[in-house]
């Protein structure tokens, strides 16, 4: 299983500021990555992005995620996109329920379910978000919360064939709060929620379809001391794969040897 590191650019970068990361972050992975065919590195830029990213990306060892779909194909669903328009614009990843979608749109487990769905239909792989708020952690309700997230969000999923799915679990308390939760814990619940899959798959589909990864305040600064644990299985990094240099440099360590 490779390790994912998954750049989530959100609403920060205009299309022109999108297609001159794209560039310098292709640019400074693509020296290092035939020598590390363990490390997928994928970015994700704002839906008015993906065009111009895409172009930039093809043919590099950078991979084209987009951050949010909607679950049908095609229809009266204004401002929506569809996860055949994403692959249409070369999208290979999705992410799914982030934490801000949650907080500020609504976005259920039940939403994230149909358009995991969607996505697997159209071969593009899932990256979805799972965690809990800093009053559902307080009141001893943490595992409880991410499994029922899991379970409700991977309803009826099946990975048939070369199909993909990314599970980051990024703990809504950590996002953006630049207080990430410590390796210590974040190994716990990546344990809980392998637990938790391994429950709904077969064992080969669970170990080698499916990996899970960590989200929440990672820099390069701290990036290496979750991925010292072998069951964390790459990062989902905000405000830090918005520079080329920290992102390689996050990409970079994601090859090291205890991985």
């Amino acid at each position: 299983m490779p390790s994912y590191i998954v750049g989530n650019w959100k609403m920060q970068l205009s299309d022109q500021d999108s297609s001159a990361l794209a560039k310098e972050v292709a640019r400074l992975w693509s020296a290092q990555a035939a020598s590390r065919p363990q490390v997928r590195a994928v970015v994700c830029p704002s839906h008015l992005a993906l065009r111009a990213v895409g172009e930039v990306l093809r043919g590099t060892n950078v991979a084209l995620g987009a951050q949010d779909c909607f679950w049908e194909e095609k229809g009266a669903f204004t401002g929506e996109v569809s996860p055949k328009a994403l692959k249409e614009l070369g999208c290979e990843y999705c992410i799914v329920g982030h934490s801000e979608r949650r907080q500020y749109l609504g976005e259920t487990d039940e939403m994230a379910n149909r358009k995991i769905l969607a996505l697997l239909k159209q071969g593009l792989t899932p990256i979805l978000c799972v965690g809990e708020t800093r009053e559902e952690r307080d009141a001893g309700r943490r595992d409880a919360v991410v499994i029922g997230q899991v379970r409700a969000a991977l309803k009826d999923v099946a990975l048939v064939g070369t199909q993909r799915l990314i599970v980051a679990y990024e703990p809504r308390w950590a996002i953006g709060t630049g207080m990430p939760c410590s390796p210590d814990d974040a190994a716990s619940m990546h344990q809980l929620i392998n637990d938790t899959l391994a429950e709904m798959f077969a064992p080969d589909v669970a170990e080698r379809q499916i990996a899970v990864v960590y989200g929440g305040s990672v820099d390069p600064k701290n990036i290496a001391s979750y991925l010292a644990v072998p069951i964390i299985q790459g990062a989902l990094i905000g405000g830090a794969s918005l520079k080329a240099p920290d992102f390689a440099a996050m990409c970079e360590a994601a090859s090291e040897p205890a991985k």
